[in-house]
Order: structure tokens, then sequence, then C-alpha cells
């Protein structure tokens, strides 16, 4: 029961950082290097699996390329829209909306993710302390085990 809740535990902070180290890495990779440019929303899935849209500015002005998600979410946009996106200029496919790289949105999946691992793991660190409690207290003899004659 408590290596579950451990288990458990590990493997809801472990999605919470699958989901949070790639998205945190490529906005601190795009602060220091990115190269903003505009761009036109050319086609949106409506899952939404990928937003595609067409640089119009910068160096690689003409080339179409997926937006990166972050953390599983892509903005809310339609097809036709303008936008501002910050890109690497060594690999354009690493592209996101400028307001995500100047202010990232929260994630709710990866908040959830976090909180039940955080709990998970208070609550069993709380069970094995009180059956580390238990097993360390002595024994007391019960009701019949106790003689209340004098032999």
């Amino acid at each position: 029961m408590i290596l579950a809740g451990i288990g458990l535990s590990l493997l809801c902070i472990g999605i919470a950082l699958m989901l949070w180290l790639p998205s945190h890495s490529l906005v601190q990779d795009l602060r220091s290097d990115g190269v903003n440019a505009a761009a036109t929303v050319i086609a949106v899935d409506n899952k939404p699996k990928y937003v595609k849209v067409r640089l119009v500015s910068g160096p690689e002005a003409g080339e179409e390329v997926n937006l990166s998600d972050y953390a599983g979410m892509y903005p809310d946009t339609r097809t036709g829209d303008a936008m501002i996106v910050t890109y690497d200029p060594a690999d354009p496919s690493r592209i996101l909306q400028r307001s995500w790289v100047e202010d990232p949105p929260v994630s709710l999946q990866t908040f959830i993710a976090s909180a039940s691992g955080l709990f998970l793991l208070v609550l069993d660190v709380i069970v094995i302390i009180r059956r580390y409690r238990m097993l360390r207290r002595p024994e007391t003899p019960g009701p019949e085990g106790v003689s209340l004659t004098k032999p």
C-alpha cells in the first residue's frame, strides 16, 4: 500500500515534469536567442493538435511551420489571424507566439499533476510516520492478560 502510494506520487511528479521541462526550456531558449517575426495563421486543427503559420517577415519569410505547443496547449486562434511569433533561427520549427514567450500561460494539467503528486507524497509520509509510531509503541497487555486477584 505504501509503495503503491509512493509510486503514484512519483508518477504524478514525473508527468508534471514531462509537461513543464520541455516547455520551460523552449521559452528560455527563445528568450535568449529568439527572433521576432510577423506571421499569419494558415491552418488550425479543430482539436487543436497543431497550428500552422506562415512567416511574413524576418529572414525566414515565406516559410510555413507548425507552432510548438506549450505543455500541450496551443493559442486560441483561427485561420487568417495575424500574430507575432518568436522562433529559433537555428531551427525555425521551434516557434511560439511572442506573448507566450514573454509571459507563459498557466498549464492546468501541469498544476493538477504537481498538486496530486505533492498531495500523495505528503499522504505517504503521514502513513509511514503513523505506522512507525504504531510499531515502536510497547505492547500493553489487554484486559484478558491482567489478573485482578492475588495468586
